[in-house]
């Protein structure tokens, strides 16, 4: 069955994660992904990390359900092949720095007039104004910018650390994807479409807000102030390796307590209620690990559990790819790529019972289906193109 995105064709001539990682999603969800790169090297992300037959795995995992177009569009015929692209198309997304796409040719106003209902998306690291936004941005840099890495730092000292994974980058995917879902819903509705402006900064600071900046978000003064959450750092020791647990309801703090063998503590007025709790974490959380040091880690979760009390073992992430929780959900495939060779990676993670989400077609090597793409929009000079440097 096809997915709930089939019929829709992006045309994404975006590269790294924030983009690439976006459509993958999409293309996931049975839209025609058609990524668009530049001859020689295409996407940069193609060759960074662990490789195999000439592919990067985290491009792999970011690019597949895509077919790669290599067209230069520093030729005006290069140029003239995307505006025809977007001819039959829903959605363009680029991720340039402001006003580049403008100088290729292909900003907005040029598209519309092409396809004037398209959904028009530009992802950028600040956005088209203020003092940043004529910078190249990597994630650290958002990191640093956004409060995120002042957040991951040590409670102690206060040297900010930054998330070990390209955090912004990924979470701008996610907020792109649902974005360009509710743009085509809008179109649907009123048959425009529109242009989608998204900016790393925000989508950080929008995210990292609820609990990063909850003492920040009143202003005036009768504000109960609560140790920040990042302070919080929920992993115990055991006699054999390290879990976590959680108690926030009065039901799972006295499920806790009992489990941890310390009822003593149900007296404590510092932790009478979620109030007094969250003003006395670390005396709790002192507390709790001097008891979890003393038991093994099967013990601890079993008498947890048995309390109903949110907790886990703390896995590695060899023990995390065949632990049983990802095992019964079947969250990892195996498959071979034909360039890269046997590999495995997450399923889409929305399970849709009508329309399914798929892997259908492995990451694209560079150019694969150049000819097969223009080939469908009626270009017929397709060696004469490539000899003249426009096409690869």
């Amino acid at each position: 069955m096809p997915g709930p995105l089939d019929g829709v064709r992006i045309v994404d001539l975006t590269t790294m994660i924030s983009g690439p990682f976006a459509t993958m999603m999409l293309g996931d969800q049975g839209a025609d992904v058609i990524k668009v790169e530049s001859p020689g090297t295409g996407d940069l992300l193609r060759y960074f990390g662990t490789t195999r037959g000439g592919l990067a795995a985290i491009f792999t995992t970011s690019n597949r359900n895509k077919r790669s177009v290599v067209l230069n569009l520093k030729e005006p015929r290069g140029v003239e092949i995307v505006c025809r692209l977007v001819e039959g198309a829903d959605v363009f997304v680029q991720n340039f720095r402001p006003g580049a796409a403008e100088r290729m040719g292909i900003g907005e106003a040029v598209l519309r007039e092409v396809q004037p209902d398209l959904v028009y998306v530009s992802i950028s690291g600040f956005g088209e104004t203020g003092p940043y936004s004529h910078q190249r941005v990597y994630d650290p840099v958002i990191q640093a910018l956004s409060g995120l890495a002042s957040t991951q730092g040590d409670p102690g000292t206060g040297r900010p650390a930054m998330v070990r994974t390209i955090l912004p980058d990924k979470l701008t995917s996610v907020t792109a994807a649902q974005a360009i879902s509710a743009a085509l819903f809008a179109r649907e509705r009123t048959g425009k479409g529109q242009h989608v402006r998204l900016a790393m900064l925000d989508s950080v600071v929008a995210w990292l807000w609820p609990d990063g900046m909850m003492n920040h978000t009143y202003l005036g003064d009768d504000v109960t102030v609560t140790p920040p959450v990042s302070t919080l750092n929920l992993v115990f020791e055991t006699v054999d390796g390290y879990v976590t647990a959680g108690a926030l309801s009065d039901a799972e703090w006295h499920g806790m307590c009992r489990a941890l063998e310390r009822e003593d503590l149900l007296s404590d007025p510092r932790f009478g209620s979620v109030a007094e709790r969250s003003k006395n974490f670390g005396a709790l959380i002192e507390a709790a690990d001097g008891a979890m040091k003393k038991k093994t880690s099967a013990e601890m979760l079993a008498r947890l559990d048995a309390e109903d009390v949110p907790n886990a073992t703390i896995l590695s992430r060899d023990e995390m790819v065949t632990s049983p929780q990802v095992e019964a959900n079947e969250l990892v495939v195996e498959y071979t790529h034909p360039h890269a060779g046997p590999m495995r990676e997450p399923r889409p993670a929305a399970r849709f019972d009508v329309t399914p989400s798929s892997i259908r077609r492995p990451a694209p090597s560079l150019g694969e289906h150049t000819d097969e793409v223009l080939k469908e929009i009626g270009v017929e000079d397709i060696e004469a193109l490539r000899s003249a440097g426009v096409i690869q």
